[in-house]
Formats: C-alpha cells, structure tokens, sequence
C-alpha cells in the first residue's frame, strides 16, 4: 500500500501493531513456560489475555477506518521476538534468565507504548476520537503491564545478584 496520506500513515501503522500483536502471542506462552518465577509465569500470562484483547480492539479500529483487518509483517517485533527466544535458548542460572526475560519483556512493553502513543495522536489530529480513546486504553494497559515487570524485577533481580 503507498502512503499518500496521513490517514494513509495511521492506516500503515495500525497494520504494523496488529502485526507485532500476534507475533506477541506465539511468544508470550514460550516466555512463561522459560519463566522459573511464579509471579513471572503469571504476568506473562495475564498479559497474553490483554494481548488477545489488544488484537481485538485493533480489529475495532480497522473498522473504525472503513479498513479489513490485516498485518504488515513488524520487523522491530520480530528482532524483539528473536532477542527473547535467544535469552529462552541460553543456558543460565534460573533467576538470571528470569531478569533476562524481564529485560526482553520491557523492551516489547517500550516498543508497544511507542507505536500505540504514535497511532493514538494520529487518531487525535484526524479527528477519529472514538479511535483515540480505544487506543488510549491499550497504551494505558501497556505502561500498567510494564509497571508489573519492574514490580516483579524488583525481586527477581535481588536473587539473580545472588546467583
């Protein structure tokens, strides 16, 4: 699709998000079966429940714009998605890997908070307050998600200094 438009712009980067949204839901369930951590385990699946959610209020913004929902393969998510099996694959002490995961996870939770504040302020300047406001509350459940990672860090680190 060419990019004429500033409509055009958020119509592209709505496709890309819905894109790094699914690739976050094969992800998710890798990284909370890697997890040794119980809080961890939970916050990366209470969060693939949000993703889901997410997908969904995407779908609704697409419609919002007269558009068919489709995926415009997000490259950043992929490398971040690659970052994370890696730390997956490697071998380290249980609460080390675990603080790699955070790591890896908060890299996704900034990377999301970017794009969804990006296309919220689009939706804003175009007029597509409805849409404002459903991507708002995505971008509100992203930062509170990425709150609960530091909140879980906070004592997953202090193990890992131990190790």
């Amino acid at each position: 699709m060419a990019i004429r438009t500033f409509e055009d712009l958020l119509v592209d980067e709505i496709k890309d998000l819905y894109d790094a949204e699914h690739q976050l839901t094969e992800a998710l369930p890798k990284m909370a079966k890697a997890a040794k951590s119980t809080d961890l385990k939970n916050a990366f699946t209470s969060h693939l429940k949000q993703t889901e959610e997410h997908i969904k209020r995407l779908e609704i913004v697409f419609a919002g714009l007269g558009k068919k929902p489709t995926r415009k393969t997000c490259q950043a998510m992929k490398g971040l998605v690659k970052e994370g099996s890696e730390v997956i694959e490697e071998e380290m002490d249980p609460e080390v890997k675990d603080a790699a995961l955070i790591g890896a996870a908060q890299r996704v939770e900034h990377y999301e908070m970017a794009g969804y504040g990006t296309v919220r302020t689009f939706a804003h300047l175009l007029g597509h307050h409805d849409l404002e406001a459903i991507l708002q509350s995505t971008l509100d459940e992203e930062g509170t998600a990425d709150k609960k990672l530091t909140d879980v860090a906070s004592k997953i680190n202090v193990k890992a200094i131990q190790q």
